[in-house]
């Protein structure tokens, strides 16, 4: 075979966006983490695509930057006794075996179903947050059944992030406050300790799939860590009702950019 026909079989390298764009998207999506107890993942897979990145090391790539941001969210939560240790480790319970249902099918769906999928899925996380305004004084109470219930949410988010590259809080955020009787204040602290085992689990299956850019993993986790303190203080000064107003408008922004941005592509 000669030089240029084995150049033009070569497989395409993988996308590597410059630091610069990677650590302006990890500030904006530490503080969004911060705000609204979510990983980030609604504005980082967007973002990836648009520099490049295919559905599948969008979404790996996303869940690993969330490590980090999780444990400061949940550090910043913790000292304003935001957080539902109980609530969070049966959640955690859950997501750890769901990442790895997620991590699997993230190989193994196409593209379109994948890209369609995350679209839906902000769409419902979207009208979910309507379903219930809480009360700052609202709390979890914890039972027995309370408890395999908040297994059994942990699964499906697992298995969510890891198809969609999402930590998890666009899902357990809306669920906590519906389903569960908790405040936004304790749902968006619980939804952030819970994601860090989520994220472990989830990073090592992409990893051994090889759907993770582990260098802009890092760039984004990193800068994200240093938003997300001013997302926390912003939380706490907005009412539950204006939250809501503010993530919901964010999602739509999300939602209506990457359907014309697919149409266009076609």
């Amino acid at each position: 075979m000669t030089r240029s026909s084995a150049e033009r079989t070569a497989p395409a390298a993988a996308p590597r966006a410059s630091p610069g764009a990677l650590i302006v998207l990890g500030l904006i999506a530490g503080f969004l983490s911060g705000l609204f107890g979510i990983g980030g993942g609604i504005i980082v897979v967007p973002a990836l695509l648009m520099l490049g990145y295919d559905q599948r090391r969008a979404a790996g790539t996303s869940i690993a930057a969330i490590l980090p941001t999780s444990i400061v969210g949940t550090v910043g939560y913790a000292l304003t006794g935001h957080i539902d240790w109980i609530a969070g480790i049966a959640l955690a319970v859950g997501v750890i075996a769901g990442a790895q249902i997620g991590s699997y099918l993230l190989a193994r769906l196409s593209r379109p179903a994948l890209f369609w999928s995350f679209l839906v899925f902000l769409v419902f996380s979207a009208a979910s947050l309507w379903l219930n305004v809480p009360s700052r004084d609202d709390s979890i109470a914890i039972t027995v059944w309370t408890a395999l219930a908040l297994v059994g949410a942990g699964i499906i988010t697992g298995i969510l992030a890891g198809v969609l590259g999402v930590g998890g809080g666009i899902i357990v955020v809306p669920a906590l406050m519906f389903f569960f009787g908790a405040s936004d204040l304790i749902a968006k602290g619980t939804s952030l300790f819970m994601m860090i085992p989520g994220s472990i689990s989830a990073t090592f299956g992409n990893l051994r799939r090889g759907n993770v850019d582990l260098r802009g993993g890092m760039f984004l986790g990193i800068a994200a860590c240093l938003a997300s303190p001013l997302g926390i203080l912003t939380a706490t000064s907005l009412t539950p009702l204006w939250s809501n107003i503010a993530f919901s408008a964010l999602i739509a922004a999300i939602t209506v950019q990457l359907v014309v941005r697919n149409l266009r592509r076609r």
